[in-house]
């Protein structure tokens, strides 16, 4: 292998991939030596640019604003602005009254046509605790860059570019950006309320390594209560204590086999909080445990093997409004890896017999870790694959074109047509609080 000369001076770049990296030294060599460099010397900083990508600005953005769960008020806010600033119509959807003011979904489409054929959506809140922005050459890190900022952030950016390679177009597509996808779903439940027409195809954003989700596990969540009676722990024969009742019942949670499925493989159990007591000298009266289990076969079954399993105890089962069972997903796009999701979503809180795509930048692995991160290289693929989804969703639309010529009045039937067209328009714009 021969190299030119001047490659040995170059100088020896050490370059951070942790969250504090520091910026790489940018120079500039003569075209004339440039051009007798190996490749990967000639290009090696050729991504870096002075002015930074659309992408990369909306998602440092998103990241940079805090929005744990229940304080999505200020990101909501801005992705409203940010929209109608690069002209969607934008609807806020009141959802509740949060820590630092409203909480509200938004909802944005062009023109006046509220109903269109399809729906992207992702969520803007993230779990606890905020991490701040940072970034490498390569990497972004921060809470959210992963879950599911960089869903949102390639999405719209997606729609963007197809826009201006008018292939979209009033009626065609809807965005929905919806608050509290990591704890009740109360934002995207509010979403089914917002009048209008049922979708053909939905696609929902999450960490899928850029793969096609072909299925995710439902999620169940309940408390375990045990209930005793205190006393002056010299003299435990007078009292009940109800944390020994609740270790018991936990003891036979955490070893049950629960049912399971082919395509999803086993539902698993996580006791996630547990308390009860008050002191150390006094037999405790009270103790309860929460408990989440990622479901991957029949809800009801489940339920019923999970009371069976501690009938017999001195305890009780109280389940949250926070039950659904496995989502089934479409993954007929070419093109494209699949992936099995052990993780819930928001698919099943919207209502409708729409198609479901589940696609997104990042890996569930990262996603709620205390160093959270995502690939820009997956941001920029995450933007091909929704432009993808977004044009195979478009490509089976109905719609009725008009006649040519106008003969014995005759109106032609629908047909199904590969590029992408224009909606009808279908109803008035109406209010969407709940």
């Amino acid at each position: 292998m021969k190299f030119h000369p001047f490659a040995a001076s170059l100088p020896l770049l050490l370059l951070s991939t942790g969250p504090g990296a520091t910026a790489a030294i940018q120079f500039q060599l003569p075209a004339g030596i440039r051009a007798h460099l190996p490749a990967f010397i000639r290009n090696f900083g050729s991504s870096t640019s002075s002015t930074p990508s659309p992408l990369l600005t909306l998602h440092e953005d998103l990241v940079s604003i805090p929005s744990v769960t229940g304080n999505e008020t200020a990101v909501a806010r801005f992705l409203a602005d940010y929209l109608t600033a690069h002209n969607f119509t934008v609807e806020t959807q009141h959802v509740s009254d949060g820590l630092e003011g409203e909480r509200f979904n938004v909802f944005a489409y062009l023109g006046k046509e509220r109903s269109t054929h399809m729906l992207i959506t992702s969520h803007l809140d993230t779990v606890p605790p905020f991490i701040p922005y940072s970034s490498s050459r390569n990497t972004i890190y921060g809470r959210g860059s992963n879950d599911a900022k960089g869903s949102v952030a390639a999405q719209i950016t997606a729609v963007e570019e197809l826009i201006k390679e008018d292939l979209l177009h009033e009626g065609d597509i809807s965005l929905l950006y919806v608050v509290g996808e990591e704890t009740t779903g109360d934002g995207m439940k509010a979403a089914n309320n917002l009048r209008v027409q049922p979708w053909k195809s939905v696609i929902f954003g999450e960490p899928t390594e850029n793969k096609l989700a072909v299925g995710h596990k439902g999620i169940l969540m309940f408390d375990v209560i045990a209930k005793g009676k205190a006393s002056h722990s010299g003299y435990p024969h007078l009292g009940v204590n109800a944390n020994s009742h609740l270790i018991q019942a936990l003891a036979v949670l955490d070893n049950l086999e629960l049912p399971a499925s082919k395509l999803l493989g086993a539902s698993t159990l996580n006791v996630g909080r547990m308390e009860g007591g008050v002191a150390y000298n006094v037999i405790p009266a009270f103790a309860k445990a929460k408990i989440l289990v990622r479901v991957a076969a029949d809800l009801e079954e489940t339920i019923k093997a999970l009371k069976e399993s501690v009938k017999d105890l001195p305890v009780e089962l109280e389940f949250t409004e926070v039950a659904y069972g496995p989502v089934e997903l479409d993954y007929d796009v070419k093109g494209f890896e699949t992936i099995v999701c052990a993780y819930g979503t928001d698919v099943a809180n919207l209502h409708g017999e729409h198609k479901k795509y589940l696609y997104g930048p990042g890996s569930i692995l990262t996603a709620h870790g205390e160093n959270e991160f995502i690939l820009k290289s997956d941001l920029t693929e995450a933007v091909a694959g929704y432009k993808k989804l977004i044009k195979h969703s478009m490509r089976a639309v109905p719609v009725k074109e008009a006649p040519a010529a106008v003969t014995e009045n005759k109106v032609e039937e629908e047909k199904t047509v590969d590029s992408v067209v224009e909606s009808e328009t279908v109803g008035p714009i109406v209010d969407t609080e709940l």
